[in-house]
């Protein structure tokens, strides 16, 4: 089973159980709850940065 890395907690995230996705620069960013999708949408650079 994969699993991807919530970008805004850090959990690890079951992509088909997750509760929501978002695509962003040609990836795909997968997400435990609605709130870290919010979060994310509303400016995906700050959590990707290094």
């Amino acid at each position: 089973m994969a699993v991807a890395i919530d970008p805004v907690c850090g959990m690890e995230v079951d992509p088909v159980n997750a509760a929501g996705s978002y695509e962003y620069r040609g990836t795909t960013y997968y997400f435990c709850a609605t709130g870290c999708l919010q979060d994310f949408t509303e400016d995906p650079e700050s959590f990707l940065r290094a």
